[in-house]
């Protein structure tokens, strides 16, 4: 019984070394160091500063490798050069349309009465009439496209 004795404190001993080792290398080593962790997104879709967007945009544009198939396409209709007068009456039936569309949603949701008819401009035809669920109005352009678009009443 004397052997259990004597080796219960030697291992004593090498506990209570090992202790101090341990103390003595934490006494060493730096006081650890920490600050809170702030996220901030970078891009604006997800929260981030809107003056990233353009950056943003760029780099990707940048980095983008693959050409698109119907950038061949585009390109050879696009390169057709179209004269002033051509391009001086698109803009004026486009400014027409848009006083068109000025004037009806005026009359529409003013006190005037809207004029029905059928009108041509360029190589537009526009028919406004009134329905009985609002405004009806059907664009047909020269090349055989129709639109119809319906303005409810208020």
């Amino acid at each position: 019984m004397h052997k259990p004795i004597e080796h219960k404190r030697g291992m004593n001993k090498h506990n209570s070394l090992l202790g101090l080792a341990l103390l003595g290398l934490m006494a060493l080593a730096p006081a650890a160091r920490s600050q809170a962790l702030i996220y901030r997104p970078v891009n604006p879709s997800f929260g981030g500063n809107t003056f990233n967007y353009q950056w943003m945009l760029s780099s990707a544009q940048a980095q983008d490798r693959l050409k698109d198939p119907a950038a061949g396409r585009t390109s050879r209709a696009t390169n057709t050069r179209t004269s002033s007068l051509e391009d001086f009456s698109e803009s004026l039936q486009r400014q027409l349309l848009s006083r068109i569309t000025r004037d009806l949603i005026d009359n529409q949701f003013g006190e005037e009465d809207l004029k029905e008819g059928v009108f041509q401009f360029g190589d537009f035809q526009v028919e406004i009439r009134n329905a009985s669920d609002g405004v009806l109005i059907r664009i047909v352009d020269g090349k055989g496209g129709e639109t119809t678009v319906t303005v409810p009443y208020f």
